[in-house]
This record gives structure tokens, C-alpha cells and sequence, in this order.
């Protein structure tokens, strides 16, 4: 066993990312964070003057090809590469500061939507209304969008405490805090001796006073007697963590944007970002906490992945002219919400509730472990299949068009696009050959998550309890691999391939 401290507790944790020359340097800088936010918010005003002013024709326009052709590809990358620098650098929350310091009052979220609710819903609205208003083909409605998460992300972090929009609400963070669980990095701390003696806990609480206070901490240094460290805080300090995570406390990356304000607050230098074995947290029985609603977020993702490319091939219009005719519904509207509901909702919480009941049923431990408990237990086990689908599916729309952005660019900056050079595309059997591939990683990394849960709730039983997971698994890859052979929609780009 490691001592905290010792280069066996050092070794455990990894590499630690904030000692490498450059990169450490520039993401401990006090304004580290906020050149990064400031370079992705110029990004964001130049989509929504291209939405706002600029052609309405979608293939040509910033606020359609970036976003929705090129961003998504670049997320599912980053998460699986580096971890969320999505949302360390998110544009939204750069009024945070400003946010924070013109709340007056400093309320508490609401007790009731303290939960990840609202992101699932989130999430099925925003992939609702970009199917029902054909988002992805309006520059128009995709730069008000952006306009939307500006108002909304900074109107929360003005009225609550916490940062709730990031927390709670925004479905991009949902999104990218699921699945930053893969990523190869995380947020630890290098003594827990040094934490437990710490008085402010600045890492949580910030270090940020409207006018400068003094303390001392009295803080143990390896084997020497306590020492004696000043601590300041003032205007210049930092806010520390806006999901209110605390730092040693940290199992997951569930609800940590990577901001690194924990990082920057500590006085101690005793918080800092370090690899780790990819998802290794997945595989852990106290990752994650055993709610409805953590589990059913991840597992509806990897069903939401599904619908999403569904909602691009030819069967997708059949069924919904099949409800219209069959049911009598002449609303779009309802249509396309009874067909989101059913396989965004319903079915994932019905498939994970049957196949819990089956495995419990199989192994007789139908007594001893609830529902709830055991939907928990393999709910990290959807993460991988489910990233998988979505890295599959967006790697169509990049490998497709990987550089149409260019001649959209041009335009933007009031050249000629130089279309015909720039029109050039992966070859089609070899898009599908890395998607099978990314569908068979997701598939088997799940498989082998759904194993270690099986061996710790039903040890020789495992195999039986094991079973229903791993049909669910298998007819999801299966499924994504039937709708990526379709002939799917060319979103943003059909003018240039017509």
C-alpha cells in the first residue's frame, strides 16, 4: 500500500501534466484559461455574425459548418485524447467572473434540480428541436442558438452560487462530461495530509475577497514539523470550483469542466491535472453515485447516439410517414416528439430496468440488490459503446469534407472560395472500415466493464449476469453498424456533393 507523499503515491498518480515546459506553465497562468475562452469567444461572435449577416445557404456559412459539421468531430477527439478542453475553454462562461461579482444575493440552486434531470432533458431538446427545426440547415437559428447559451449561462451563474448552467442544464457539458470519464487525464491532489490541514480550502471556496485577508495554515511537510504558510486572498484572486467539487473528494470526472480554478486557488500547489490509465475510473465500483438519474444519463447518450444518425437515413422518413398514416397525426411536431421520446427516453430506461431485472432473475441475487443498485453497477459499462457510435457518426461528417471549412473561411473573409481544390474526401470503404473499427472498440472496451461489474455483484453467477448487458452492447453496435451503411444525409455539405 502507497503512503501519500511517497514516489509510490506520486507513481500512482500519474504524470502530472502542469510540470511539462510550456503546456504547464500556460494552463497555471492566472489568465491561462481565460486566452484560451477569449481566442473560442472571437470564434463564437464571428459564427453568429456569419448566422446573422452572412449567406443563408448552409454549406457556406460559419454558423452551420462549424458547429455542426467540424466541432462535434473535434470534441469526441479532444475528450478521447486530452479530456474536457471543451469546456475548459468554453466560451459561455467567460462573463463568469463578472457573473459572480454582480450576484448580490448568492442562492443556492434549487434543492429538487440538484441533479442530472435536467440535463437529460437538455440533451433531448437540443436533439430534438436540431432535427425539428433543421438546425443544421439554418445559419440563421444556429448563431441565435449561440446567443441563447451566452444569456442563459450567464443569467444562472448571476443568480446561484454554484455554476449551475455547467452543472445542471447545458447538454454540450452533459455531453462532454460523460464521456471526458474516457479521457486519459483527471484532477487530483498530491497529499490528502496536505488538504485535511489546509483551513480554506480554497479550492473549492476560491481565494477571491473584495478585499485582501490574511490567514496562516499550518501545514505538514513530509517528515518535517509543521510549517507555517500565509495565505492571501483579494480582488485578484480566483473563484475556485464552479460545480463546487472538492478536490481530494474528486472520483470522477463527472461535473468537472477542467477549468483548473482549483488548480490556481490552491496556495499549497497541492492540486494539478494528472494522467491516468484511460477510463479507469469507469471500472470502479465508488466512481459514480448510484442515482437514477447519473446512471440513465449515461445510458441514454449511447441510445441518443443512435437516434441522432437514425434521424439522417431513409428508414427514419418511412416511420414517420408510417405514424402520421397509421395514428392519424398530421403534426410534425408530434410526430417527431413521439418518436424521440420513445427512443430517447423510454427505451434506454426500459431496455436497462429489463436487463437488470433478467440478470438479477438468472443469478437468484433478485433479493439482495435493488433495481436501482444494479442499473448503477453497469451504467459506466454504456460509456464506451455509446462514445464509440457518437465518434463513429461524426467521423463520417470529418472524413467526408475535411477541409471544406477552408472555402467557407475565404468567403467569410471576403475572398472567393476556392471550392473545387478544397472539395476532396476520404475515400467511402475506408470511412466505414474506421467506423466498424470505433464501433468494435466501444463495443468490446463495454463488454469487458460489464465483466468486472458481473464479478462484483455475482462472482460465479457473473457469466449469467453478464449475459443481458452483452445483448444490449451487441444489438446496439449492431444497430449503429446497419444505419452507417445506409445512405445517410449529406448535412451541410449537400450542395457541394449534388
Amino acid at each position: 500500500m502507497s503512503v501519500e507523499g511517497s514516489p509510490q503515491h506520486h507513481s500512482a498518480l500519474g504524470m502530472d501534466v502542469l510540470k511539462l515546459p510550456l503546456l504547464g506553465r500556460l494552463l497555471r497562468h492566472r489568465h491561462g484559461r481565460l486566452a484560451l475562452q477569449a481566442l473560442l469567444t472571437l470564434v463564437a461572435l464571428a459564427l453568429v455574425l456569419d448566422g446573422v449577416v452572412g449567406p443563408q445557404s448552409a454549406a457556406r456559412n460559419l454558423a452551420t459548418v462549424a458547429p455542426w459539421v467540424y466541432l462535434r468531430g473535434f470534441v469526441v477527439i479532444a475528450l478521447l485524447l486530452a479530456g474536457n478542453l471543451v469546456c475548459m475553454g468554453c466560451p459561455f462562461t467567460l462573463p463568469r467572473t463578472l457573473a459572480k461579482r454582480l450576484s448580490r444575493s448568492g442562492r443556492r440552486f434549487p434543492q429538487r434540480l440538484r441533479n442530472k434531470w435536467l440535463s437529460i432533458f437538455s440533451l433531448f431538446a437540443l436533439f430534438f428541436f436540431y432535427e425539428y427545426l433543421d438546425l443544421w440547415a439554418s445559419p440563421w437559428l444556429s448563431a441565435w442558438l449561440i446567443v441563447l447559451y451566452f444569456a442563459a449561462s450567464f443569467a444562472l451563474e448571476a443568480l446561484f452560487a454554484e455554476s449551475a448552467f455547467c452543472k445542471y442544464v447545458c447538454p454540450l457539458g452533459a455531453f462532454n462530461m460523460v464521456y471526458s470519464t474516457l479521457s486519459p487525464t483527471r484532477i487530483a491532489v498530491k497529499s490528502h495530509d496536505i488538504c485535511a490541514s489546509c483551513v480554506g480550502k480554497e479550492c473549492v471556496n476560491g481565494s477571491y475577497a473584495p478585499q485582501t485577508v490574511i490567514r496562516v495554515d499550518e501545514i505538514p511537510v513530509a517528515d518535517q514539523a509543521a510549517q507555517r504558510k500565509e495565505v492571501r486572498h483579494g480582488p485578484r484572486g480566483t473563484l475556485g470550483c464552479g460545480t463546487e467539487l472538492f478536490a481530494p473528494q474528486i472520483r470522477s470526472n463527472l461535473d468537472c469542466t477542467f477549468c483548473l480554478d482549483c488548480v490556481r486557488a490552491c496556495p499549497h500547489d497541492n492540486v494539478s491535472l494528472f494522467t491516468r490509465v484511460p477510463g479507469a475510473e469507469l471500472s470502479r465500483a465508488d466512481s459514480w453515485s448510484r442515482r437514477w438519474d447519473v446512471s440513465l444519463l449515461a445510458i441514454a447518450l449511447g441510445f441518443m447516439g443512435i437516434s441522432n444518425a437514425f434521424g439522417m437515413v431513409p428508414p427514419y422518413y418511412a416511420l414517420q410517414e408510417w405514424l402520421a398514416l397509421n395514428l392519424g397525426i398530421s403534426s410534425e411536431f408530434i410526430v417527431l416528439l413521439l418518436i424521440f421520446a420513445a427512443l430517447n427516453l423510454l427505451l434506454p430506461a426500459a431496455v436497462s430496468i429489463t436487463a437488470a431485472w433478467l440478470g438479477r432473475a438468472l443469478t437468484g441475487f433478485h433479493k439482495r440488490d435493488s433495481l436501482r443498485e444494479t442499473v448503477a453497477a453497469f451504467a459506466p459499462a454504456f460509456v464506451p459503446v455509446g462514445f464509440g457510435i457518437w465518434f463513429a457518426h461524426y467521423s463520417f461528417h470529418l472524413l467526408v469534407g475535411p477541409v471544406l471549412v477552408v472555402p467557407v473561411v475565404q468567403e467569410f473573409l471576403g475572398g472567393v472560395g476556392d471550392w473545387q481544390r478544397f472539395s476532396v474526401s476520404l475515400d467511402i470503404n475506408a470511412i466505414g472500415l474506421i467506423q466498424l473499427v470505433l464501433l468494435l472498440a466501444g463495443f468490446l472496451w463495454s463488454l469487458r466493464l460489464a465483466q468486472k461489474a458481473a464479478l462484483r455483484l455475482y462472482r460465479r453467477a457473473a457469466l449469467l449476469g453478464l449475459l443481458p448487458w452483452a445483448l444490449v452492447f451487441l444489438l446496439l453496435m449492431l444497430l449503429a453498424w446497419q444505419i452507417f451503411t445506409l445512405p445517410m444525409e449529406m448535412r451541410g455539405t449537400l450542395e457541394l456533393f449534388s
